[in-house]
């Protein structure tokens, strides 16, 4: 944490104001003028500035524009014995924090000390949150947990080997994929997902490994499935529980001989591809179900993988707050208060990281408040009632305000949406639970652009 730094030509007011700082607990420096103030920015860790207009050498006025043109991290707060509106409002426009009159208000003086102070930490925070976000693409998280995570990625990524991530719904399993693929030699290649929850049976041969023209009444030309994709690359298989019994024998000769055959060719297909499944199941539950074959599971299971829940890692909650605050509120600093984040920290969170930016986003828009308070996230929480943001509107005098094509469209999307949720995003369940053809809804989230796990 940086120092406050006060210029003032007078030496008695800057005795007095460093005393009162240092009694406060702050580090204070000082400077009898411009010049010298500047110095002292080049060579000390400086977080806020306390500074006299009427200075020799140099005016304040031209002080401030030289602090935030090469310190524009400072914080400002203008000092004058002979204010005037207009000074006040020229050294505002230029950047400065606050402006005080002489004689100074040690009440007032502590007080946008202590706002600057804040403001300063708040924008180094940002920024480090930023960086973070593009070393780490998004993975955020400085609990045990997520290190061991880390180290599971890089040690993933020096080979070929596949891997099985396992964890709730919004723990950020394809971010991980993602990941590993990006840090891997294969970065260069394409990063091909498949959300094998969302295809029917009936189509999963066809995406997987393509089809000829004419082997069937929609094949109207050849066209490539994801593993010919991905050659060269990484193929990411999204909810691998979800896939028939059927579909896993297909699978497994593709994962273990890198060999297939279009559907209705006969020619067979050699792809060089990096395997990578995910699912929110208890695989080892599921074999003993007679739901999976226990020898694709060893043949996926060779680096485990295991995203923990955000509840497990509630000490992350604070950083990915802050991140996702900053990312929704376009460049205006904003912060939780330490009541509203506590709140934020008892929640169980059963969406995991997907929740909380949602959460985040939500409030980052609706609220005004720039210090956000434990009421306003209480608020927020008992609105909140389970629908995501992108659900349709679930109340009839939204629904009565808007086109009725756009209604019918609104009320579609949030009925499919919840319905889906409610069977795990199981495509074959959930047809037959609202009566209608795997296949027709199959092509509905195609056209709402539903995803698993929103």
């Amino acid at each position: 944490m940086g120092a406050i730094l006060v210029i003032d030509d007078e030496p008695g007011i800057r005795a007095t104001v460093k005393d009162i700082l240092e009694d406060e607990g702050y580090e204070a420096l000082t400077a009898e003028d411009g010049p010298s103030g500047l110095e002292a920015l080049k060579r000390d860790s400086v977080d806020v500035v306390v500074l006299d207009v009427w200075l020799p050498r140099m005016g304040g006025i031209d002080v401030l524009k030289a602090i935030k043109a090469d310190h524009p991290a400072v914080e400002t707060i203008v000092v004058s014995g002979h204010a005037s509106i207009d000074m006040a409002v020229s050294a505002v426009k230029l950047g400065a924090f606050d402006f005080i009159e002489k004689p100074l208000s040690i009440e007032r003086l502590i007080t946008a000390v202590r706002n600057a102070r804040a403001l300063s930490d708040l924008r180094v925070e940002n920024a480090r949150l930023k960086r973070s976000a593009v070393e780490s693409d998004d993975i955020i998280g400085a609990s045990d947990p997520m290190a061991y995570v880390r180290d599971l990625i890089y040690q993933s990524a020096r080979s070929d080997a596949r891997v099985l991530i396992t964890g709730e719904n919004g723990t950020g399993k394809e971010l991980v994929a993602r990941r590993i693929h990006e840090l891997s030699e294969r970065a260069s290649g394409p990063f091909v997902a498949v959300n094998c929850a969302a295809m029917p049976d009936t189509l999963i041969e066809s995406e997987l490994f393509g089809h000829e023209k004419g082997s069937f009444t929609d094949a109207v030309a050849r066209r490539k499935g994801k593993f010919e994709t991905a050659h060269t690359g990484t193929l990411f298989l999204d909810e691998i529980a979800d896939m028939s019994l059927s579909a896993q024998a297909k699978m497994l000769r593709a994962v273990q001989e890198m060999r297939f055959e279009r559907l209705g060719g006969e020619s067979t297909i050699e792809v060089d591809v990096r395997v990578i499944a995910a699912t929110n199941k208890d695989l080892r539950q599921e074999i003993a179900a007679g739901r999976f074959r226990e020898d694709l599971f060893f043949r996926l299971n060779v680096i485990p993988l295991r995203i923990p829940a955000l509840r497990e890692r509630a000490d992350d909650i604070p950083e990915l707050t802050a991140f996702f605050l900053a990312r929704f509120s376009g460049g205006r600093v904003r912060r939780m208060s330490d009541e509203a984040m506590a709140t934020l920290k008892a929640h169980d969170w059963p969406g995991n990281v997907r929740e909380l930016k949602n959460f985040i986003e939500r409030i980052a828009v609706m609220s005004d408040e720039d210090v956000i308070s434990g009421e306003t996230v209480r608020h927020f929480m008992l609105k909140s009632d389970g629908s995501s943001p992108e659900a349709a509107p679930d109340r009839l005098d939204e629904l009565l305000n808007i086109r009725y094509s756009e209604a019918k469209e609104a009320f579609e999307r949030g009925y499919l949406h919840h319905n889906l949720r409610k069977h795990g995003y199981n495509i074959v369940k959930t047809a037959e639970a609202i009566g209608i053809y795997p296949k027709n809804l199959y092509a509905k989230i195609k056209k709402f652009g539903i995803e698993a796990g929103e």
